[in-house]
């Protein structure tokens, strides 16, 4: 049967969305959880996700084309389906709010809820996520809260977002409390009318059981917290900027720093209003806030007495969980070695000045090192390849993967097809997905696909080091940094330039010789950086 897609209202104030991007097309299989569009609102753009399987059948809305909260934005069903009735005006023999119902029809076993009252459930925020971790309650039990109100910060595998109310009424019940974590779908909270019992809804809730509970109203307004450190309320102890998306984009549209903005939304939330009415003469002159500044750490920072024993708990985010349960299991798994090789980087340096020198060129050793890598997997293949039970997969393609800080942790986003760019838009690519990473922008698909994988520390004065492999890859290079050296040439004892650079590879797809014979190539592409450009 075919299921209506209207266009959803993703913010408070949205009464329009426009199509960014359309990333299915009519014939396209769909399955749940799959991204339909990038839905750009007032406040941020945002991704879309279905929540039905089918065929995509209709597009109401063409990339580009603005319409109102509720247009016809897709229609998704089987292969085939006469949907003519639906595009002339009539109703789908079952839409999506329908089908929340049936499916949430109070069953024998399903508790009864009183008129009113609105059940909330830990929304599924991004594509991967499994549980959820609520960062800060903006609300408290006893609080009247409004529809668009934050009711709380809720923390994914990506990032962490604020996440609205779409209903009024008191907050009768949390069922997650700050710091915990809990699975999709479980009961986050209850909403109703003011003294209201909903002790045995809390106790007895089912997930599915509720009619009022529609994943129509479990929508994100803002986008991941990436205010820098520069602009930290110097009031807000835990150093959080709180502001909605809207006044924070007018804020870096118009150069306002949010941490000399008073807010007047909730908690002393920053809102629209209050950037745009923002004058820089109520601002304390920079001798007062230095003072101020010194008064609160010295009033927040007390004096601990020499041999006192001091610790503090930091609760793991979703990446730092994400990030050690994937680590764990390749290093448990994958039988680990390493090979050790030594660089002449003379050439190389020469060659990346020649090539800087060029107008509006700019080319980083990283940039080398990675096209190097690239050429070389595609001259010994089986490096890049990924072990499976019943078979070894030898990619043809090459598609590195490359490390990130950010942070919370790592990050690896990935240059697809990596062998057919230039050194200079290997640059351009590393740079732009490095500053999503960084700023909780980068979308999933551009963190997959990874064959190979490199890690540079070089940056960082780190000589040497060994790296753990990012599965399914059977290899990851580790890129120390370029040290100025005595070195024998000709055998003369002169000045030189070397890098080391360390092959972790799986031994299960990846044999000694293997490995040794891909370094050596990689190596004469490195020290002779022309035949690169070739």
């Amino acid at each position: 049967m075919a299921q209506i897609i209207t266009m959803p209202r993703l913010s408070d104030t949205m009464t329009e969305g426009v199509v960014a991007t359309w990333l299915k097309k009519v014939g396209d299989t769909i399955k749940t959880g799959d991204i339909l569009a990038e839905i750009e609102t007032d406040k941020a753009t945002m991704e879309f996700e279905s929540f039905y399987d089918g065929v995509l059948l209709h597009i109401g809305i063409q990339e580009g084309q603005s319409a109102p909260v509720d247009s016809l934005l897709a229609i998704i069903g089987t292969a085939g389906e006469d949907i003519a009735a639906l595009l002339s005006g009539g109703t789908a023999t079952e839409t999506k709010e329908e089908k929340v119902v049936e499916e949430a029809k109070p069953t024998s076993a399903a508790v009864e809820i009183p008129a009113g009252v609105k059940v909330v459930t830990m929304p599924r925020l991004s594509d991967t996520m499994t549980t959820g971790t609520v960062a800060t309650w903006l609300k408290k039990v006893g609080d009247t809260v409004k529809e668009g109100d934050i009711l709380a910060e809720i923390e994914t595998d990506k990032a962490t977002m604020e996440f609205e109310s779409f209903n009024a009424g008191t907050l009768l019940y949390i069922g997650v409390q700050e710091g915990d974590s809990a699975p999709v779908d479980t009961i986050l909270a209850i909403l109703g009318p003011a003294g209201t019992d909903v002790s045995g809804i809390a106790a007895n809730y089912k997930v599915g059981a509720v009619a009022e509970v529609s994943k129509e109203e479990e929508k994100v307004v803002a986008q991941a917290e990436t205010t820098p450190n520069s602009q930290l309320p110097a009031s807000n102890s835990e150093g959080r900027v709180f502001a909605s998306p809207l006044a924070k984009k007018i804020a870096q549209d118009k150069g306002i720093n949010l941490s000399q903005v008073k807010g007047s939304g909730e908690n002393g939330r920053i809102v629209k209003s209050d950037v745009e009415n923002f004058s820089p003469s109520a601002v304390a002159t920079p001798s007062q806030a230095v003072a101020e500044a010194t008064n609160a750490v010295a009033a927040v920072k007390p004096f601990v007495p020499a041999g006192e024993v001091f610790q503090e708990e930091i609760k793991n985010s979703q990446m730092r969980k994400t990030i050690a349960r994937r680590l764990s299991e390749s290093k448990f798994t994958a039988p680990h070695y390493y090979l050790t090789i030594e660089l002449d980087m003379d050439n190389a340096i020469a060659s990346r000045n020649m090539i800087n020198g060029l107008p509006d060129t700019k080319v980083s050793f990283n940039d080398m090192v990675i096209k190097a890598s690239a050429m070389a997997l595609k001259k010994h293949p089986q490096v890049n390849s990924q072990w499976r039970e019943d078979a070894m997969v030898i990619n043809h393609h090459v598609n590195i993967g490359v490390a990130v800080a950010v942070e919370d942790g790592l990050m690896v986003p990935v240059l697809k097809f990596t062998d057919q760019m230039s050194l200079t838009q290997i640059g351009a690519n590393v740079k732009d997905l490095a500053g999503k990473a960084k700023s909780k922008k980068i979308q999933p698909a551009e963190m997959e696909g990874s064959t190979f994988t490199i890690s540079n520390l070089g940056m960082f004065g780190i000589q040497s080091f060994t790296s753990i492999i990012n599965q399914p890859n059977s290899a990851i290079l580790s890129v120390g940094a370029i040290i100025e050296k005595p070195v024998v040439k000709n055998g003369q004892i002169v000045v030189g330039n070397t890098m080391t650079v360390t092959l972790a590879c799986d031994h299960r797809t990846v044999d000694g010789a293997t490995g040794a014979q891909f370094l050596q190539t990689f190596k004469a592409f490195m020290e002779n950086p022309v035949t690169m450009l070739a």
